[in-house]
């Protein structure tokens, strides 16, 4: 039963496009559906903080407005599915959305908040849901104004594995920042006489240590990008993020687990060995977080005079073509300089790749096979 059901979802999530345009019920069903999953999602995150939330968002559910917009979630999927129900033949969306609200207001009539917690991590599924809101608010929206592969249809092939990619990643956020931090942190416990640099850097303007914190970061993740392209066993891992056959918003968010650790915990050794301020710390990585998305994107922005100061969508989506000029190239995630600096700076101009992946497309489909490709001969 609940195959048939996933698979029925499925099926009309990826129905073709003459039964997907504006007034066929499919748009209200998406929207229904998205919003009665997030309004479960931070219900379930709000009543057992011990087991699905971020410590990070505790604030948020002490908030008197919480209940509210969780009941304005709760109202619009159920106005959106109802809009499916009468618009579209295949209601499958409509249904599963209405369900979705019941189980939620069930919930959240017999089931109490427990805040305690019985371990410091958590399954954070509200860092999910809000993670997947604010990029698919800002991003699919772009893509559809300013595609350069306008055809692209937002559910396309592969959607499935790196929406998985996307939920593992923000879920384990807690899990994974304990890892990445551990290096940096012991770094930071074993320098203590470098108290007065500290304060010093902590002490600048904000945004010239978001300058700094740019910089030394990309120069970090240049050299271990690099690396995971040329030394042959780390190159099992990247593959899996390199295997998107298609850029969007959300292919970004494919890479291995073990990937993702590594480049994390590299990458903050700068920032908190130096002493750089919080402030500039969390403005640094809502910057790089977004960055990573639209470099990622189906855009069709080529602004010439920025190629030589920042890295665009088409300097990065070079990085991921599938032509032979396209190997090993372009590794920097901010600055194009240190591509131009250690000779790896590829920018035809005014081209795009015509395609992206491996040549041969030799990782498989599916996420537990590109978690174990790595590992296989």
């Amino acid at each position: 039963m609940i195959h048939k059901l996933r698979l029925a979802i499925r099926n009309d999530l990826e129905a073709p496009e003459e039964a997907r345009h504006f007034g066929s019920g499919w748009l209200s069903g998406v929207a229904a559906l998205v919003l009665s999953i997030a309004s479960l999602c931070l219900l379930l995150g709000e009543r057992l903080q011990g087991i699905f939330s971020t410590q990070a968002l505790s604030p948020l559910y002490a908030l008197p407005q919480f209940t509210l917009m969780l009941q304005v979630l709760l109202v619009a999927s159920f106005l959106l599915a109802c809009s499916n129900l009468v618009l579209r033949r295949n209601r499958i969306l409509g249904f599963t959305a209405i369900l979705l609200v019941l189980l939620t207001i069930t919930i959240a009539e017999t089931l109490n908040a427990q805040a305690a917690r019985a371990s410091g991590v958590a399954l954070s599924l509200d860092w999910f849901v809000l993670n997947i809101l604010l990029t698919g608010l800002l991003f699919i929206p772009l893509e559809k104004l300013f595609g350069r592969l306008t055809q692209q249809a937002l559910f396309r092939d592969e959607w499935r594995e790196d929406l998985f990619y996307f939920l593992i990643s923000s879920v384990f956020v807690q899990t994974l920042t304990l890892f990445t931090l551990a290096p940096a942190m012991t770094i930071v416990h074993h320098t203590g006489d470098w108290a007065t640099l500290r304060q010093t850097i902590a002490s600048q303007p904000l945004w010239l240590q978001v300058i700094e914190i740019m910089f030394l970061t990309d120069f970090v993740q240049y050299w271990f990008h690099r690396a995971f392209h040329q030394v042959p066993f780390l190159w099992g891992f990247h593959a899996v993020h390199h295997s998107a056959k298609k850029m969007d918003w959300l292919a970004g968010s494919r890479m291995h687990i073990v990937e993702i650790v590594g480049l994390r915990s590299m990458t903050v050794v700068p920032m908190y060995a130096l002493g750089f301020a919080e402030s500039a710390l969390h403005l640094y990585i809502l910057l790089v977080y977004l960055n990573a998305t639209f470099v990622h994107a189906n855009v069709r922005f080529n602004v010439e005079w920025l190629k030589p100061l920042i890295v665009t969508p088409r300097f990065h989506h070079w990085h991921h073509g599938i032509e032979k000029e396209a190997i090993d190239v372009n590794f920097a995630i901010h600055f194009p300089l240190f591509d131009k600096l250690f000779g790896t700076y590829y920018m035809p101009k005014n081209q795009w790749p015509s395609g992206y992946g491996i040549g041969g497309h030799p990782v498989p489909n599916g996420y537990w096979k590109q978690f174990m490709y790595p590992f296989k001969k």
